[in-house]
């Protein structure tokens, strides 16, 4: 029995250093990596706007009264010239007829006027022949002279009355026009403030009592763009936007105007920059919120890789103070290092770097292959990795 304990012992001993080893072992290293890939890269400023029409028309009232009668409504197609509302016309109807009786009145007392002067001229003439035969005495021609001349500056008078009571007319019939309001633009109406029997007022402004865009077909979105970024929005730009209405749709759009007007709200300046969107689909309404993204500089079909290999270093030694430096920093040095994948080992790669967008990065030059694996993260453990995109997992040697 002595015996066989003697002998067991060594293999229990080997066991037990065995189990220790095991169990304090250092746990393998792997490696979390990226292929380097070929595609676009594209540099944007995210801002939020509003779908509006190109253009869009206010049709409003000069004159003041009750609708009488109503054509147009929301979305109805108008058309230059159409009717679309009507104030009651009577009241304006009573100014012209008022205005035009006034008239034919002035020129009455024109033509009244006109014959007398020509009694008086043919009376002065008169009193002048017999003055020269003693007839009459020179008083009584004075007085035939004084009366041609008041003869004729009442004509004169008169005369400018007529053309006073023109005018009066006139303006009573554009007032009368003015009751009928209608659509100075071929479009659609995209909103109704009016109805039948409601009072116009239009002493102190003119009221809004419909809006109609000239084509829908054609939107814009107007955007707030920040004093920070607008340095580098230019007109023809490319963007991109999505409305909550079509959350899994992208619209393009293009830069068509940068405004000098500022904005500022609490302090806060803003921009607003113009988007044109081709809309023959008609799916976008004005009035939505776009959160839009502009393209401010773009490479497509280059070699890039992901911005967090860039970060990397193995071991974590400096990996916190590689992260924490500011992408814009590194890009402007145009120099970086990657760390790739060989035979199970990571290998120190120089590149020249060009476009960032945050997420890759455009590679300029460098001994980088389309395809390469790089290191983006190490960790040691059986645990898995967490998901994300396409970062596989690599075993070191």
């Amino acid at each position: 029995m002595r015996v066989l304990a003697l002998l067991l012992l060594p293999a229990l001993l080997a066991a037990g250093g065995a189990a220790w080893w095991l169990a304090h072992r250092e746990p393998p290293l792997r490696y979390l990596t990226a292929p380097v890939t070929r595609g676009d890269v594209a540099r944007s400023i995210n801002a939020t706007g509003t779908v509006n029409p190109v253009m869009t028309v206010i049709v409003g009232s000069y004159v003041s009264g009750v609708i009488q009668s109503q054509s147009c409504d929301y979305n109805t197609r108008v058309h230059k010239g159409q009717s679309c509302a009507r104030i009651d016309p009577r009241p304006y109807q009573m100014v012209v007829d008022e205005n035009a009786a006034q008239l034919a009145v002035a020129r009455a007392q024109l033509r009244k006027d006109q014959a007398a002067l020509d009694y008086a001229g043919i009376n002065e003439a008169r009193q002048a022949r017999l003055v020269g035969r003693g007839v009459v005495s020179q008083d009584a021609v004075d007085t035939a002279r004084s009366a041609l001349a008041q003869a004729r500056a009442q004509v004169v008078l008169d005369q400018a009355a007529v053309r006073e009571r023109e005018a009066s007319l006139q303006a009573a019939r554009v007032n009368l026009g003015y009751t009928d309001i209608v659509s100075p633009v071929d479009g659609t109406v995209v909103s109704r403030n009016v109805t039948i029997g409601q009072t116009v007022a239009a002493s102190f402004q003119t009221p809004t009592l419909f809006l109609i865009a000239t084509d829908l077909t054609r939107m814009q979105v107007d955007t707030n763009v920040s004093e920070s970024d607008i340095g580098s929005v230019h007109e023809g730009d490319a963007a991109r936007f999505s409305v909550e209405a079509y959350p899994s749709r992208v619209f393009d759009a293009r830069v068509v105007q940068v405004r000098q007007a500022p904005q500022s709200v609490q302090n806060v300046i803003t921009y607003d920059v113009v988007l044109g969107v081709d809309n023959r689909e008609l799916l976008l309404k004005p009035g939505m919120t776009a959160t839009v993204s502009i393209v401010t500089a773009e490479r497509r079909g280059v070699l890039r890789v992901p911005d967090q290999a860039l970060r990397f270093v193995p071991g974590g030694v400096g990996t916190a103070a590689a992260a924490s430096a500011p992408a814009p920093a590194r890009q402007a040095a145009g120099q970086a290092r990657v760390w790739v994948l060989r035979d199970g080992r990571p290998a120190a790669v120089a590149l020249r770097t060009g476009l960032d967008d945050d997420n890759n990065t455009e590679v300029l030059g460098g001994a980088l292959r389309q395809g390469d694996e790089l290191i983006i993260g190490e960790q040691r453990g059986s645990a898995a990795p967490s998901a994300g995109g396409a970062s596989r997992l690599r075993f070191g040697m």
